[in-house]
């Protein structure tokens, strides 16, 4: 099987953490046995120089319409991917970039298409928490996102996921949300149009600096009741 790698990093306002993160990530790839390997950084209208730090690395970079969000930009990534699996992971890689090493090992183990960095299959995983009202929180959506939406996941929300590229394609191009909300709806679309997803335990630790208020995270609890909504319209068929 071709090992051919895409990495998407949604940035906005990432100048001084991006620098850090593509050099670890150049350092996995330059260990790493993928035949093609390409890193994408979206910007999602930025207002420091995050472009130039970007092309400054010697990465692809993609630019949105102004802030569209980080959905949107994850979105913008995939559809352009060029490599045979995508994976996007968030600027301050809280998961280190090897683990997606897991996630591809998973998905041929498997025979599945998506692959979901979860810190709750395997709580011994995460080193640095996050703060205890953010965990809270978080266990709480995952119950709405159950009761709404019937995905089973245990942790939609970590920001690191595989793709089988052209499986993403189908998902990406029917994704109606912008926001945080993102991450339920393309595992919502996955399992509507027959696609073979696993949750895997990845390494995970809270790095300061978060761009996600919690406001966005309580404004995720509307985006499911926009899931269910727009799977009823038929926006994903």
């Amino acid at each position: 099987m071709k090992r051919s790698l895409s990495i998407i990093i949604p940035a906005y306002n990432e100048a001084k953490r991006l620098p850090a993160s593509l050099v670890k990530v150049r350092e996995y790839l330059s260990a790493a046995p993928w035949e093609f390997a390409e890193v994408v950084v979206v910007d999602d209208g930025s207002t420091d120089n995050t472009v130039q730090v970007a092309r400054d690395a010697g990465v692809r970079v993609l630019q949105n319409p102004g802030n569209r969000g980080k959905g949107y930009s994850v979105k913008h990534g995939m559809l352009e991917a060029k490599g045979e699996w995508a994976l996007f992971t968030d600027a301050d890689l809280s998961s280190p970039i090897g683990e997606v090493e897991k996630l591809w090992s998973a998905l041929v183990r498997e025979r599945a298409q998506v692959a979901v960095g979860s810190r709750a299959v395997d709580r011994s995983l995460v080193g640095v928490h996050q703060p205890m009202l953010r965990e809270a929180v978080g266990r709480v959506f995952n119950a709405a996102m159950r009761l709404v939406t019937g995905l089973d996941f245990k942790d939609t929300q970590c920001g690191f996921k595989l793709f089988q590229t052209s499986a993403g394609r189908e998902v990406f191009a029917r994704q109606q949300l912008d926001g945080f909300g993102f991450d339920v709806e393309v595992l919502f679309i996955a399992k509507k149009r027959g696609l073979t997803s696993v949750e895997v335990p990845v390494r995970w630790d809270n790095v300061e600096g978060t761009k996600v208020s919690l406001w966005l995270g309580f404004a995720a609890f509307l985006d499911l009741l926009k899931v269910r909504r727009n799977a009823l319209q038929g926006k994903y068929k």
